[in-house]
C-alpha cells in the first residue's frame, strides 16, 4: 500500500497493529506504530495497544518511560482519553507504583478528563493495597459525585480504608447504601465497622451493627467479638467488657485468643480485679497461648492498681520462669507497686536490672510522696553520678526539698 501510495486509515493500521502484537512480532509492530505517528492517524486504541505490549514485552517502567515520551511529543491532552490513562493506571497498578497511579488521576483531571468507573476501581484498589487509605477514599468520593455506583467490593474496601482512617460516619454511610440497594456487606466489612465504630466511642451504634451482621447469616468471628470487647472498654465501661467476654467464654470459647484475652486484662487493670487478672492469665495458659510480656503487664499493672505489690512480684517471677522478657513498662508498674508496699530492698533489685532514668526518676518521685526525703535524695545522686537525665518532676522534687533543708 505504502509503494503504491495508497494511505491505510487508522483503523486498518489498528488490526494490523493487534494482529502482529497477537503472533510475537514486536518489531514489526512498533514500525507500524511509527508510521502511524508520522501520518498522525494514532487512536486511543493504538496507545492501548503498545502500552500493554511495551509492558509484557518489556516491563510496567518501559511503558510508563513511554506514555511520558508521548506525553512530552504533545499526544497526551489530544489523543489520549479515559482508556488509554485506564491502561496505564492499571499497568502501574500491577507493580503497586501507587505514586505514580496518583500522578496519572492528577495528570487526567488537569487534561479536563472525566474518570470512568474503571478509572476508580482501579485507583481504589491499588490505594488499598498499598496502604494509602486516604487517598483511596478520595478517589471513591470523586466516583460517587461522578454519578458512579461502586460495587461490593469496592464499598468493602472502603469501608475497610475508613477504619483504618478514623472516618467512621463515611463507613456507616457506605455500609447503609449497600443494605439499602440490596447488597450485603461481608463479615470482614461488618467487623471493620464494628471496629471503626468502637474506635469512635459510638458502642451503641457498633452493638447495632453487630446484631444485623447477624441478621445477614454471617457467624462472628473472634475479631468480631474483640472489637466489641474493645468498643467497651474504650467507652470506659471495663465491667460491661469483662461481662462480655464471660459470655464469649461460655457461649463461644473457640472465639478465645490472645487479643481478646489482653482487652479482658485491660479491663482487670482498670478496675484493680487482680484476682480475676490472675485467673485469666491462668486460664490464656492452660489453654496453650503463650504467655506474652502485654499480658503480664497489664495482670501486674492489675496488682498495682489494687496495691498488692507481694501479688505482682510474684507475677514477675513467674515471667522470668518462663522466660517471658519483661519491658520497660513491666518495671515501671513493678516499681510503682513496691512503693506503695514499701518494699525498698526489692525496688534496688529492680534497679539492678534495669537502671534506666525512667525507673530512677519513678523511685524518686515515689520516695518523696512517701516522705522518704534522704532516701530520694541519695537516689537522685546516684541517678547523676549514672549520668542519667532526671525529669522535670523529679528535678523540681528534689529543688523543693533542698529549699527546705
Amino acid at each position: 500500500m505504502e509503494l503504491a501510495g495508497l494511505h491505510p486509515n487508522a483503523h486498518a493500521c489498528n488490526s494490523l497493529l493487534s494482529s502482529l502484537l497477537r503472533n510475537g512480532l514486536n518489531d514489526n509492530a512498533m514500525r507500524v506504530f511509527r508510521f502511524m505517528k508520522d501520518k498522525t492517524i494514532t487512536t486511543q486504541h493504538t496507545y492501548s495497544l503498545m502500552l500493554k505490549a511495551v509492558a509484557h514485552a518489556q516491563d510496567c517502567d518501559s511503558s510508563l518511560r513511554m506514555f511520558v515520551e508521548l506525553e512530552e511529543e504533545g499526544h497526551g491532552n489530544k489523543d489520549f482519553d479515559a482508556v488509554v490513562y485506564n491502561t496505564i493506571i492499571s499497568i502501574c497498578g500491577r507493580k503497586n507504583y501507587w505514586h505514580q497511579c496518583e500522578r496519572l488521576w492528577m495528570r487526567m483531571k488537569e487534561d479536563g478528563l472525566t474518570g470512568t468507573k474503571v478509572t476508580y476501581s482501579l485507583l481504589i484498589s491499588v490505594f488499598i493495597r498499598c496502604g494509602q487509605y486516604e487517598l483511596a477514599i478520595d478517589a471513591y468520593e470523586e466516583m460517587v459525585q461522578n454519578g458512579y455506583k461502586p460495587n461490593a467490593d469496592i464499598s468493602q474496601a472502603i469501608i475497610k480504608a475508613c477504619m483504618k482512617e478514623g472516618k467512621s460516619d463515611l463507613a456507616l454511610s457506605i455500609y447503609h447504601n449497600m443494605l439499602n440497594n440490596g447488597i450485603e456487606p461481608n463479615l470482614i466489612a461488618c467487623n471493620a465497622l464494628i471496629n471503626s465504630l468502637g474506635k469512635a466511642g459510638k458502642v451503641e451504634l457498633a452493638f447495632k451493627v453487630y446484631n444485623i451482621t447477624r441478621s445477614l447469616g454471617h457467624n462472628p468471628d473472634a475479631y468480631t467479638m474483640n472489637a466489641l470487647v474493645s468498643a467497651l472498654y474504650r467507652a470506659s465501661r471495663p465491667g460491661d467488657a469483662l461481662l462480655l467476654f464471660d459470655n464469649i467464654m461460655r457461649v463461644q470459647p473457640s472465639q478465645l485468643n490472645s487479643h481478646l484475652y489482653n482487652n479482658a486484662l485491660m479491663s482487670c487493670s482498670k478496675l484493680g480485679l487482680w484476682h480475676r487478672a490472675l485467673q485469666l492469665l491462668w486460664k490464656m495458659e492452660t489453654s496453650g497461648l503463650s504467655l506474652s510480656t502485654a499480658s503480664c503487664n497489664l495482670v501486674i499493672s492489675a496488682c498495682e492498681v489494687a496495691r498488692k505489690p507481694g501479688i505482682a512480684l510474684q507475677v514477675y517471677e513467674h515471667m522470668i520462669y518462663k522466660n517471658c522478657t519483661p519491658d520497660m513498662f513491666t518495671h515501671l508498674s513493678l516499681v510503682r507497686s513496691c512503693i506503695w508496699g514499701s518494699l525498698w530492698t526489692e525496688i534496688e533489685e529492680i534497679l539492678k536490672v534495669s537502671p534506666t532514668a525512667s525507673l530512677y526518676n519513678a523511685v524518686i518521685q515515689g520516695m518523696c510522696l512517701r516522705g522518704k526525703i534522704d532516701s530520694a535524695k541519695k537516689m537522685y545522686t546516684r541517678m547523676r553520678e549514672k549520668g542519667l537525665k532526671p525529669d522535670g518532676k523529679t528535678r523540681a522534687l528534689m529543688l523543693q526539698n533542698l529549699q527546705k533543708s
